[in-house]
Formats: C-alpha cells, structure tokens, sequence
C-alpha cells in the first residue's frame, strides 16, 4: 500500500467513473475515441502477465507485454495493465481516449480515491496529468470472452506474457494475501515439525500425524465433549481416570489387564465386535492403528466419527455410572 502521506491530498482528487458495456452493439457506440487501448491481466500455468493493445480506428498501433512474479494475482495483473495504459497515453498526441478492462474489481479500485493500492494510486496521477495535457479519458468495463476483438486480442497478449516472458519483471510487488499466506505455511510447518517430534499426543496422532492436514479438517468437525474426549484420550477411560486416581483399577470390562484406551476401545474391544463389524461394513475397510487417520481424510469421515463418538459415549457413561 501507498503510505497515506504520500497519497495526493484530498484537494487534488479527481473524480472518476467507468461505464459498463455488455454487447458488441455498446462498444462501438462507446468507440468514438482517438486512441482506445485494451487491458488484460491473465495466469497461466502458474505464471502471470498483463497486455495491453492499442487502436486507431480498425488497426492496432502498438501491444505490449507485461510480466509479472508468479506470486502476483490477477486482480494485480489487471491493475498494473491499466495502469501503463494512462501512462502510455500520456507519451500520446491524441485527444481523446477510450481503455477498456475486464475486471470490474481493478476499475473500483482505481475509481477510489480512498484506495491507496500503489498501482491505483499511479494511475489516478497519471489520469490526473492527462487532464492538464487537456486529455480526454474514459474508463470502461467490458464483459469477458464475449468475442471482442481489442478484448480478445489483449487476453491472448496476457497469456503470451505469462507464459513467454523471460525479461524483468514488470511490476514485483508481492500481494497481502501471498504475505498472509507464506507467514501462514511457516507457522504450520514449524508447529508441525514440533508437533511431529513431541513425545506427546500420542492418542490425537492416531487422528491426525500431519498438523497440516489437521488443519483443513478439523474446521469441518463440529467441537463436543465425546470428540475432543476422543481424539485426545483425556476422559472417561478406565486407564486415564486410573492414571489420576480417580478409579481403581485401569483394565476394561472385556478382560483384566486389558487396559481401557481409545485403541482398545474402538479396535479390539469384544464388548464392541458387532458395532465395530457395522461400522467395517459401510466403511469398506478393516479399522487398525494405521487406518484411522485414513477415515479422516476420506468421505466416510462422517460415517467413522458416528461410529467413534457412539462407542466412547457408550464407555464414558458407563464410567460415570461405576
């Protein structure tokens, strides 16, 4: 972002709009510029690149390039194409002028005078410049891949761009939501990392080894007392209320010795072999230690998770009851 201080000061704003057109029929009736100039910004294949492409009259007069990082977002792309648009004019003899863009979003930005986006700021200057050099500019929105010739021609540039340019970088500024999502992946890496090298946790690991993974499905799993009872070990089992003295003996019903954990509980329990056959049924696999966070992962999360929270229910209150 543009600091505030450097921004033009509110005296200096110019008023600025764009106008929408939908059809072929509503270009040409908004085509009565000198020079009228085609934005496009576009990524492919991972990479990202702007276009431009100028016309006088029925022939195109100049296109450029444009390459970006591939960090950049579209929304920038656009941004930036419109943005050498004004100053492109401005090296112009013409009167008057028409730049076409497809994203609605970058023509709002630019058209906010409160909007400090660098490339928006550069280009209401540049706007601003045109009018001393007694320019007249307008803005249009115009709607994508509906066969424009100037807009089709400025999309097939921005591909070429993003796909063909081996130069500088036109523009290198890294988006807000790249930083976000960077600072994003290092945090999980590293809690991962001390997630995965603990020696704690040992029961919510069955679950979910990979913090990162965790972290895309644990937002789909509604939070009660039986699941974070199940997916951490820490409740009404007879081997953790042992372990805090609040029962005498760890061993479940099934057997003596046979200590009453999550693992007993839902793989190897007698007391449960008819649920947990059911359960195997419509899951179409077999339950072991190493399947568990398979069923995470998969479209029987929903169907595991019922079958677990029925048996530790089942556990839970028969403890309460002892």
């Amino acid at each position: 972002m543009t600091p505030a201080i450097d921004a033009p000061h509110p005296a200096m704003h110019v008023d600025l709009e764009y106008r929408s057109l939908v059809d072929q029929e509503q270009l040409e009736s908004n085509s009565n510029f000198n020079i009228r100039i085609f934005t496009d910004g576009s990524k492919f294949e991972g990479k990202v690149g702007a276009a431009l492409s100028m016309w006088d009259g029925a022939a195109e007069i100049k296109a450029l390039k444009l390459a970006l990082p591939s960090y950049s977002t579209v929304y920038q792309a656009e941004l930036l194409a419109i943005c050498r648009a004004t100053r492109e004019l401005l090296k112009l003899k013409a009167h008057s002028y028409g730049i076409y863009s497809d994203s609605m979003a970058a023509l709002q930005t630019v058209t906010n005078v409160r909007s400090l986006h660098p490339l928006a700021v550069e280009t209401r200057e540049n706007l601003q410049t045109a009018t001393y050099q007694k320019k007249l500019v307008n803005l249009f929105w115009i709607k994508a891949h509906a066969g424009l010739e100037g807009n089709e021609r400025a999309d097939r540039l921005a591909k070429e761009a993003a796909v063909g340019s081996k130069r500088k970088h036109d523009y290198d500024l890294c988006p807000i939501s790249f930083v976000k999502r960077s600072i994003r992946m290092r945090t999980l890496d590293e809690w991962n990392q001390r997630y995965q090298n603990a020696n704690t946790a040992g029961i919510t690991k069955l679950f979910f080894p990979d913090a990162v993974a965790a972290h895309k499905i644990i937002k789909k799993i509604k939070p009660t007392g039986i699941t974070t009872q199940l997916m951490t070990g820490h409740g009404g089992f007879s081997e953790y209320l042992n372990r805090f003295g609040c029962k005498d003996n760890p061993s479940c019903i099934c057997e003596p010795g046979a200590l009453e954990t999550i693992p007993h509980i839902l793989l190897t329990c007698p007391v449960f072999a008819s649920i947990r056959y059911n359960a195997e049924i419509n899951l179409e696999s077999k339950m072991d230690k190493d399947s568990l966070h398979k069923f995470m992962l998969g479209k029987n999360r929903d169907i595991f998770l019922e079958y677990c929270c029925k048996l530790v229910n089942k556990v839970v209150n028969r403890n309460k009851s002892v």
